[in-house]
């Protein structure tokens, strides 16, 4: 898959990426689910709260980067 802005896309590549961003954004919320419920735990593992928590982040930091990607660069 080529990555560049929507207009430099083939539809196929589009659906590829948009699909790929539902997937990413599901396993994110999924990720704050377990989360909340690692918190909710007294005395909770900290160390694997500690990398949901990093796995989340990269996960919206993906996400961002692909969203780039389809949305144009506008300069106002």
């Amino acid at each position: 898959m080529r990555v560049g802005v929507l207009a430099q896309m083939t539809a196929d590549e589009e659906r590829e990426l948009q699909a790929l961003l539902e997937r990413l954004r599901q396993e994110h919320r999924d990720l704050d689910s377990a989360i909340e419920a690692l918190q909710s735990i007294p005395g909770c593992d900290q160390l694997q709260l500690a990398r949901l928590k990093k796995r989340k982040l990269s996960l919206k930091d993906r996400i961002g980067f692909f969203e780039d990607q389809i949305l144009p660069d506008i300069i106002a």
